[in-house]
This record gives C-alpha cells, structure tokens and sequence, in this order.
C-alpha cells in the first residue's frame, strides 16, 4: 500500500469513485450516496479526545446536518474492535480503517505537528478533561496509550456529491483543524446555491417541433 504521505490531495471538482463501506454497526454505507451529500471526516484513533470533542459538535446538530441533506460518515484509522471500546455509541456512521487506504487515497497524512502546533493546544487540554472527567465517572473509556498507527494523525474533511464530484476539502494542519458544523452547513449551501444559479441561467430548451 502506498505510503499516505505521498497521495496527491483532492480538491473540489476532483471526482471520488464508488465505495461499498462497512460501518462498524454492520451496516452498508455508499460514498458517493445516490440520494444525499456526504461530509465525509477522517479523523484520528479510536477513543482521541481531541475527536471526541470535535464529534460532540457534530452529534448535537445531526438532525440539523440531515436537515440540509448531509450525511455524516467518520473514518478512523483503527480497528472494528477497537472502535466498538469507545465509539459504537455515535450516531452516524464509524468505518474503521486500520490500514489507512482511505488515507493513501485521499492524501491524509500524518506530521509530528499534529500535536505540537499551537493551533492543537486548546482541543488537546479541553479534550482531555472532558475524556478523563467522563471516565471518572464511569461514561468512558480512558483512551489508547498505544492507538493503532499512532497519535500523529492529522484530520480531512470532503463533501462530496451524489455524482461523486468533491465539493470542498479541508486538510487539517494540527489535530484539532476541521470543519464546524456551521461551515459544513454553510458549504453545503453555497453548493446548493450554486446549483441553482446554473439552472436559472441554462438556455431554455427548444419547443419539440410539430
């Protein structure tokens, strides 16, 4: 498998083929979906705080994103199992990828930076004292000392179409650099918007001949 770090990046107009994913519920999940955009995040290891806090955002706006007609699809780069320990309770779709082909394909990479940019300081300290407060109590699990494929991680953000044409993409510079809900709302309307102008200015078609 290619080494992640050397895959080319997608930017918007670049095309994603078809995948036939499974999350770890069991459950199918299609990127492109036929029906509906896709928000499609690689993020970190099973039980990183600093995802779990970002993830929090997502799930507590989740009607609201499939409102707007946005699926959300979560891709971590650990095991089914390990996944099931910390994050079979999130209501959107978790697809474990242990050996990071969806990361080659899309050209995240990981950097020693992830953690030590600045930027990540205050999801790393607030993340961790939300995991470690709710582990106190019992809600969760202490995360991985060891994750599978490290804590070096950096996080990629796509919505893509349904024809599987990229929208917009984010590559983040640090742990804790992706979308907000509002932004993922506001380039999904800026994409519908879009759509519509295209439609408003197409020449009207010609009336059939008798």
């Amino acid at each position: 498998m290619a080494d992640p770090t050397s895959a080319g990046r997608l930017e918007p107009g670049d095309t994603v083929s078809p995948h036939q994913l499974v999350a770890i519920s069991g459950a199918p999940v299609n990127v492109p979906d036929p029906g509906q955009l896709v928000h499609l995040e690689l993020r970190r290891f099973a039980g990183c705080p600093i995802c779990n806090l970002h993830l929090r955002s997502v799930v507590l706006r989740k009607d609201e994103l499939a409102a707007a007609g946005i699926k959300e699809v979560v891709v971590f780069h650990s095991t089914d199992e390990e996944l099931r320990k910390y994050q079979a309770e999130l209501p959107v779709a978790v697809i474990a990828d242990p050996d990071k082909k969806l990361y080659a394909e899309f050209g995240v990479e990981k950097s020693p930076r992830a953690v030590l940019n600045p930027g990540a300081w205050p999801g790393v300290i607030r993340g961790l004292g939300r995991t470690l407060g709710a582990a106190v109590r019992g809600k969760e699990k202490l995360p991985p000392m060891a994750p599978k494929n490290g804590q070096l991680g950096l996080p990629g953000d796509f919505l893509i179409a349904s024809d599987g044409r990229v929208v917009a993409s984010k590559y983040g510079a640090h742990a804790y650099d992706q979308w907000t809900v509002d932004e993922v709302l506001e380039l999904a309307k800026g994409r519908d918007a879009a759509a519509g102008t295209s439609e408003a200015g197409a020449a009207p078609s010609a009336p059939a001949s008798s």
